[in-house]
């Protein structure tokens, strides 16, 4: 299939991050969202570190139609626990996303039982989790999982396309780490990690769910895995400081 004409129009994507700021040029309006944080929930889901509207707005460079939902997780700093993130995946999955985007991970393997639970519920459900598979070259949850659409960064993508990598048990996808350019500010300078790979790849997601709203997800991923740039990616080298996971991952 060609991606041009898909926007991603009418497709629901849910942004587990640190909210999202609709005022940003990159981002417009925003369909709904909330904040989650460890006394309840809240409607007030407006970003006050940045992440999240980054994301927000790589993401709506590839699919400039999609419905935009902010689940806030992350308030004052980039850190919060698996049982919010749970409630976020939960919250995604009763308010019937299409996509949700997990720009961020946990190695903490306490609630493995219960991200399997939520993984599977999702794709029987028909939702797409694209979420990243490793920080530092150690898998995270749940994009381990095999039932999420995993995401790894790859150092020399162009940030209009994305790689594969198949391997014997799934397949992986890679994607570029930068987002949206910002005037005036070098490449290298701007936000970077794998955190905007998944927002990349999220673009691209949303634009198969379009042109295809009926597939189930291994119908999907194999429609992603088809339309690759290239049958085979050659992932980033692991340049990583701790300094750059800490700011593209919720500690847990």
């Amino acid at each position: 299939m060609s991606f041009e004409g898909l926007t991603g129009r009418g497709v629901r994507v849910g942004i587990i991050d640190s909210g999202v700021n609709p005022a940003h040029p990159h981002v417009g309006p925003v369909a709904g969202g909330v904040f989650i944080g460890p006394y309840g929930q809240s409607p007030e889901y407006l970003d006050r570190l940045g992440h999240g509207t980054a994301v927000a707005g790589a993401i709506r460079e590839g699919a400039p139609d999609a419905l935009i939902y902010a689940i806030k997780v992350f308030d004052r700093t980039l850190l919060t626990s698996s049982a919010i993130i749970l409630q976020g995946i939960e919250w995604c999955l009763e308010n019937e996303m299409h996509v949700v985007n997990l720009s961020l991970g946990t190695r903490n393997e306490t609630d493995h039982a219960r991200f399997e639970e939520l993984v599977a519920r999702a794709a029987r459900s028909g939702v797409v989790l694209v979420a990243a598979h490793d920080a530092g070259g150690q898998a995270v949850l749940p994009g381990c999982l095999p039932m999420t659409t995993a995401v790894g960064l790859s150092s020399d993508c162009p940030r209009d396309s994305y790689r594969r990598l198949t391997t014997s048990s799934r397949t992986l996808f890679y994607a570029s780490g930068y987002p949206r350019p910002i005037p005036g500010v070098p490449q290298d300078r701007n936000l970077n990690g794998i955190s905007f790979a998944v927002a990349n790849m999220t673009g691209f997601v949303a634009r198969v769910r379009q042109a295809n709203p009926d597939a189930s997800l291994p119908e999907l991923q194999r429609i992603l895995a088809k339309n690759a740039d290239v049958s085979d990616a050659t992932p980033a080298p692991e340049e990583n400081s701790l300094a750059t996971i800490r700011t593209d991952y919720g500690q847990t």
